[in-house]
C-alpha cells in the first residue's frame, strides 16, 4: 500500500487517538475466538472477534463512550441526542447513564423492539421516527438544532471512529502471527475506518475487506464513484447497517485503506448466523453476521486456502421472534 505523506499523517492521527481512547472504563476486551467447524469447511483458519459480548451486545459502546467522555462540562449539561438503528443507541444510553448525561435517541419505527427496550432500560429517551435510518437521522439533526443538545453521530465523528478502532488494537495484540485479512461489517463506516487506520499503519500487508448488505451498499457505491453518494433507499433486514451514505470522516480513510468491499444477500446472512451458532452457540443479529458471510463468499470466489481470516462478529441484538425466519432462510441458502 502506497500512501501520500498527508494520508500517512491521517493514519498516525487516528492511531494516537485509538491508543489514548479510554473505552475500557465501560467496554470490555472481547475474545478472538477460533471457529473450528467453519475453518474446516472453508479450508482456512477463521477467527471471530466477539463484539457481541460487549455490555450492550455490540461494538458500538466503544465509540459512544469515547465520544461522550470527552464532551465539555457545558456540552454534558445540555445533554446529547443521536440517531441510531439501535446498537449505537444502546451504547449512548449506557454511556450517558454512567456519565450523568441526559440522552434522547431517535430510532426508525422498524427498529427491533429489543433495541428500543435496551435504550429505555438504560435511562434514555427513545423516539421512534421514520421507516429507516436516514429519516431518523434527519429528524435527530433537526431536534438537535431546536433543543441545543449535542448531536453524537453514530459513525461520522473522529472520536467515535477512534473508539471503534480499539477493536483492531485488540486483534493485533491477541494474534501476533500471520494474519491475512480482516473482514469488517459496514454501515456508516465508523468501524471499518477505525480498524483500517490502525491496521494499515502498523501492518499494511493485512487486507481490510468491508462487507455490506446488498440492500445498503453505500461504501461500495462511494468507492466506485470516487465520492460519497446517497443511496435512493435501503433495506432493513440488516437494520444495524441500513445506512444510505457513508460518513465523510470514515470515507476519508476508507478510500485508500480498504482493499475490497463485498456485498451479501439476506439469505447469505441467515446462513452465516447459523454458521456462527454452530461454532459458538451464540446468536448473532443479521448485521453482526456480515463478516462471516463475506468470508464465505471470498473463499468461494478466490479459492484461497490455509489463510488466517478474522471476522468481526459485531452484534447480537436480534428479536427472538425473528429467529424462525432466519432458520427458514438459512435452510434455503444451504440447498
Amino acid at each position: 500500500m502506497t500512501v501520500t505523506p498527508a494520508e500517512q499523517a491521517l493514519l498516525e492521527h487516528y492511531v494516537k487517538k485509538i491508543l489514548a481512547a479510554p473505552v475500557y472504563e465501560l467496554a470490555v476486551r472481547t475474545p478472538l475466538q477460533a471457529a473450528p467447524a467453519l475453518s474446516e469447511t472453508l479450508g482456512n483458519r477463521i477467527l471471530l472477534k466477539r463484539e457481541d459480548l460487549q455490555p450492550t451486545f455490540s461494538f458500538k459502546i466503544r465509540g459512544a463512550y469515547n465520544k461522550l467522555v470527552q464532551l465539555t462540562p457545558e456540552q454534558r449539561a445540555r445533554g446529547v441526542i443521536t440517531a441510531s438503528a439501535g446498537n449505537h443507541a444502546q451504547g449512548v444510553a449506557l454511556a450517558a447513564r454512567e456519565l450523568g448525561i441526559s440522552a434522547s435517541i431517535v430510532m426508525p419505527t422498524t427498529t427491533p423492539q429489543l433495541k428500543v427496550l435496551g435504550v429505555r432500560n438504560r435511562g434514555a429517551e427513545a423516539l421512534l421516527h421514520g421507516e429507516s435510518f436516514p429519516f431518523a437521522l434527519a429528524y435527530a439533526l433537526e431536534l438537535a438544532r431546536r433543543s441545543g443538545r449535542e448531536f453524537v453521530s453514530p459513525f461520522d465523528d473522529p472520536e467515535v471512529i477512534a473508539g471503534q478502532g480499539t477493536v483492531a488494537m485488540e486483534i493485533l495484540r491477541q494474534h501476533q502471527g500471520r494474519l491475512d485479512a480482516i473482514f469488517v461489517p459496514v454501515g456508516g463506516g465508523g468501524l471499518i475506518a477505525g480498524i483500517a487506520a490502525y491496521v494499515k499503519y502498523l501492518r499494511p500487508e493485512i487486507r481490510i475487506i468491508g462487507v455490506e448488505s446488498q440492500h445498503s451498499a453505500c461504501l461500495q457505491a462511494a468507492l466506485v464513484a470516487g465520492e460519497r453518494v446517497s443511496l435512493p433507499g435501503v433495506g432493513t433486514f440488516a437494520d444495524g447497517v441500513a445506512v444510505a451514505q457513508i460518513g465523510a470522516h470514515g470515507f476519508e480513510v476508507c478510500r485508500f485503506c480498504v482493499d475490497e468491499v463485498l456485498t451479501v444477500s439476506d439469505d447469505q446472512l441467515c446462513a452465516a448466523i447459523k454458521d456462527i451458532y454452530d461454532d459458538t452457540r451464540s446468536i448473532t443479529e443479521p448485521s453482526g453476521a456480515l463478516a462471516v458471510a463475506g468470508i464465505k463468499q471470498y473463499v468461494a470466489r478466490t479459492g484461497v486456502h490455509g489463510q488466517v481470516l478474522v471476522a468481526i462478529d459485531s452484534g447480537a441484538n436480534i428479536n427472538f421472534e425473528s429467529l424462525r425466519h432466519v432458520a427458514e432462510r438459512a435452510a434455503v441458502e444451504a440447498l
